[in-house]
């Protein structure tokens, strides 16, 4: 195995190790079994339905003659998705101090979407024309 592979994997396990330790130490302050919850819930969406969904999209994205800029643009899209998700969830979002989070999230994500789609939409022409000019 590669040394820095090595490395990083010791230096990953030892965080993780202290991680877990601090969560228990201080068991009165970080309540380890609502922490336990919320990580094996993440490990729930994440392997039921997050990477399901990726699959399927994989596939379907697979089976297109060009797929390499619609691939793009799902990759795109779900990266800006996950990066927007809490925002517009609203966490952090509070009452007493309008500032935190102003914007209608949720309206904005699917317009940059729909941008992202249509880019997407417009580099397909283009890459279509272009091979059709080719063989022309």
């Amino acid at each position: 195995m590669n040394v820095g592979r090595s490395l990083g994997y010791g230096l990953g396990g030892a965080l993780v190790v202290a991680g877990v330790a601090g969560l228990v130490v201080d068991a009165r302050l970080t309540d380890p079994l609502g922490w336990a919850l919320w990580f094996g819930g993440l490990i729930v969406a994440h392997d039921g339905v997050l990477v399901p969904l990726v699959l399927l999209a994989g596939v379907a994205v697979g089976r297109l003659r060009e797929p390499s800029p619609v691939r793009a643009g799902l990759t795109v899209a779900a990266v800006l998705s996950l990066v927007a998700l809490p925002m517009v969830a609203g966490i952090g979002r509070r009452a007493d101090n309008s500032s935190l989070l102003p914007l209608d999230y949720g309206r904005n994500l699917l317009v940059v979407l729909g941008l992202i789609a249509l880019v997407t939409a417009l580099t397909m022409i283009a890459v279509r024309l272009r091979g059709s000019r080719r063989r022309g």
